[in-house]
C-alpha cells in the first residue's frame, strides 16, 4: 500500500501524521523548513511554536481545557510533548518553546511508519490512499496558489500578530512583582503595574506610535484573539484595561493596593531567562516598540529578544469545502486540518489534525471516515469550521457557545461543568472502537 502524505510539518500535521503511524498505516510527512523558511518560523523543528508559548486555560471549566483532556483521550502527541516541556504558568499549559518542538520533532522521526521529507510542496498531490493538507498560517505562496484554485475562490488569508519577548534579566525587579491573578497558579507571571499617570502617558504613545507597513492590512481581516494591541488600544482609552492590561485579582506589593493597569509576561523556557509580554501581539515599527514599551514601568531597560511582527495567515471557506470528517467535499480522498480549516489556536489546529490523522487512516484501509460526536469539543469545532456560518465565515477557538446546551436551565458555571463532563463521557465511549489496532508508539 501506498503511504499516506500530510503536508505541513506544524502542530496539526505532527498531529495527523502520529494519529496515521499509530494505527499501522505509513505516512510520508513533508515539511519544508529548514529548506524553505517562513517569514514567522526561526527553525526547521516540527511544530515550531510562533504566536506565543501558551496552549491555553487547563481547566475544564474552559472549553480549551476540555478539548485538551481529550486530546489526552485519544493519545494525542501535541499533548504528550506539551507536557514534557510543561512551565509554570498558573492555570494556562505553557511550554518551553524549543523543547516542545525538539520533543516533537524527536518523536515524529524516530516513528517507524512516518518518514519525513523537507521539501516544498507546490501542488495538490495526487494519486495516493489519502493526503492531508495541513500547511497552516504560513502556506507557501504557491501551494496557496494550488489550493486557491482548487476550492474556487478569492481572497484566502487575513492577518496574525506576534508578541515580543524580552530577557528576565533586564526587568526592572524593584518595580515589577511576580504573581497571577487572584493567586491562582502561584507566582507564575512577572506583573509590570501601572498609575493612571503613568497608563495614560503610555496610551498616548502607544496609539500615535509608528506601524510597520503591511501591504494591504487595512483591508484584511484580522483574528480578535490576534489583534494587535495597538489597534485594540484605538477601540478607547480604557479598552486596554478591561482587555489584556486588566488589574483585577492583582495587588502592587509596594503599594498594598491594586494597580490601575498592569501588563503581564510569562515564561518562555525552562529556565525562565526569557519572558513573552502577554497580549502585547503587535505590528509597531522595531524601534516604535523599544520606545514605547520601554514606557511601561519595569521594562525601560528591557533587551528584546524578539520583536513582534505581522504575518499571514490562509484558511479556506471551509464551511463551502470540507464535510464534518474534514473531508474535502469534491475528493474523498483529500483532507483539511489545522489553522488553514479555520480551527484557530495551537490547540485547535492540532485537534482537527487529529481528526483528519484518524480519517485518513481509515480511508488508507478502506474503512468509513468518522464524524465526531458534537457533544465534544473536536466534534463542535469540526460542526462549526464545516457547517453552515450564520454570517460570514471566520476562524474560531473551542468554546462552549459553538457546543449543544444542557438540558434544563443550568446556566452559568454549572452549565460549563454539565457539558464538560458530557463531552469527556462522550468522548470515552467514542475512542473505544477507535482504539482497535493502534500501536502504542514510545
Amino acid at each position: 500500500m501506498a503511504d499516506v502524505m500530510v503536508v505541513g510539518g506544524g502542530l496539526a500535521g505532527s498531529e495527523a501524521a502520529w494519529q496515521i503511524a499509530r494505527r499501522g498505516v505509513r505516512v510520508t510527512l513533508v515539511e519544508m523548513r529548514p529548506v524553505v523558511m517562513t517569514p514567522a518560523h526561526t527553525t526547521g523543528d516540527l511544530a515550531e511554536l510562533v504566536c506565543s508559548n501558551s496552549l491555553g486555560s487547563d481547566a475544564l471549566e474552559s472549553a480549551s481545557g476540555v478539548l485538551k483532556e481529550e486530546m489526552r483521550i485519544l493519545g494525542s502527541l501535541i499533548m504528550r510533548c506539551a507536557e514534557g516541556s510543561r512551565l509554570p504558568a498558573g492555570s494556562a499549559l505553557a511550554c518551553d518553546r524549543r523543547r516542545f518542538a525538539h520533543l516533537v520533532t524527536a518523536y515524529i522521526e524516530r516513528c517507524p511508519n512516518v518518514k519525513v521529507v523537507r521539501n516544498e510542496v507546490r501542488s495538490i498531490p495526487c494519486g495516493l490512499p489519502a493526503v492531508v493538507i495541513a500547511t497552516g498560517p504560513l502556506t507557501s505562496d504557491s501551494l496557496a496558489g494550488a489550493i486557491e484554485d482548487l476550492a474556487g475562490t478569492g481572497r484566502l488569508y487575513f492577518y496574525d500578530a506576534v508578541a515580543p519577548v524580552v530577557t528576565a534579566e533586564s526587568c526592572d525587579m524593584t518595580r515589577a512583582f511576580w504573581g497571577s491573578r487572584y493567586g491562582r497558579g502561584g507566582d507564575d507571571y512577572l506583573n509590570c503595574p501601572m498609575t493612571k499617570e503613568e497608563y495614560d502617558r503610555f496610551y498616548d504613545a502607544l496609539v500615535s506610535a509608528r506601524c510597520a507597513p503591511v501591504h494591504g492590512f487595512e483591508d484584511t481581516r484580522v483574528f480578535e484573539a490576534c489583534m494587535p494591541v495597538e489597534v485594540l488600544a484605538r477601540r478607547g482609552r480604557e479598552t486596554l484595561v478591561y482587555g489584556p492590561m486588566r488589574p483585577v485579582g492583582l495587588v502592587d506589593p509596594r503599594t498594598g493596593a491594586r494597580p490601575h493597569a498592569v501588563v503581564q509576561l510569562r515564561r518562555e523556557d525552562q529556565a525562565g531567562s526569557l519572558l513573552n509580554m502577554v497580549g502585547f501581539q503587535t505590528r509597531l515599527a522595531w524601534d516604535e516598540q523599544r520606545r514605547v514599551f520601554r514606557m511601561i514601568p519595569g521594562l525601560e531597560r528591557a533587551e528584546f529578544v524578539r520583536y513582534g511582527v505581522m504575518h499571514r495567515n490562509t484558511y479556506i471557506n471551509s464551511p463551502e469545502l470540507l464535510r464534518p470528517t474534514l473531508q474535502f467535499r469534491s475528493c474523498d480522498p483529500l483532507l483539511f486540518a489545522g489553522q488553514v480549516t479555520g480551527a484557530e489556536g495551537y490547540l485547535e489546529s492540532a485537534a482537527s489534525g487529529l481528526v483528519a490523522g484518524v480519517n485518513a487512516a481509515r480511508i488508507a484501509v478502506g474503512r468509513e471516515p468518522v464524524v465526531f460526536p458534537e457533544e465534544t469539543v473536536h466534534g463542535s469545532l469540526c460542526r462549526y469550521i464545516t457547517g453552515p456560518p450564520p454570517g460570514a465565515f471566520a476562524p474560531m477557538n473551542a468554546n462552549f457557545g459553538i457546543m449543544p446546551r444542557p438540558e434544563g436551565k443550568l446556566k452559568g458555571k454549572a452549565a460549563r461543568r454539565e457539558i464538560a463532563t458530557r463531552a469527556l463521557l462522550r468522548m470515552r465511549d467514542f475512542e473505544k472502537p477507535l482504539q482497535t489496532g493502534v500501536e502504542e508508539i514510545l
